[in-house]
């Protein structure tokens, strides 16, 4: 049974930080998706750079879990976390490519560089937040 001298202390984020964790999101979401939007390129180009901002922010929320999981002694499959890793960075490697053939002005591709990775750190610290907050409420309930 714990008793409160020997539960771990917990500790919370402050709601600052999450309000600014989730303001930080939704900037690089909105500079991602306007950016995106106003592609001066083909649909089929655009589509496929949607395709590629999103499966990297999937591959965020997962490398993140495997990781943390993997930190928490968690038990994992080798073949697990080859398909992370390897998701992870197909789908960097992949979207850094395609911005890299994209034909478009420097200025522009620059916009398209910093805002994809903006995104994916403020994912990354998203991902973390939610998974502390998630922690301490079933630490609470125990």
């Amino acid at each position: 049974m714990n008793t409160p001298s020997s539960m771990p202390h917990l500790r919370r984020d402050t709601k600052a930080w999450q309000v600014q964790v989730w303001i930080s999101f939704g900037v690089a979401v909105v500079l991602c998706g306007s950016g995106l939007a106003y592609l001066p390129v083909a649909p089929i180009e655009r589509a496929f750079m949607v395709m590629a901002y999103v499966f990297c922010l999937c591959t965020v929320f997962a490398l993140a879990k495997y990781v943390r999981d993997r930190h928490a002694h968690l038990p994992e499959t080798p073949a697990w976390g080859l398909v992370v890793w390897g998701g992870f960075g197909c789908a960097m490697g992949l979207t850094g490519w395609g911005l890299s053939q994209l034909s478009v002005q420097p200025p522009y591709a620059a916009f398209l560089v910093v805002s994809w990775l903006f995104l994916i750190s403020s994912a990354f610290t998203l991902a973390k937040t939610l998974r502390d907050a998630h922690e301490a409420l079933m630490a609470e309930r125990a």
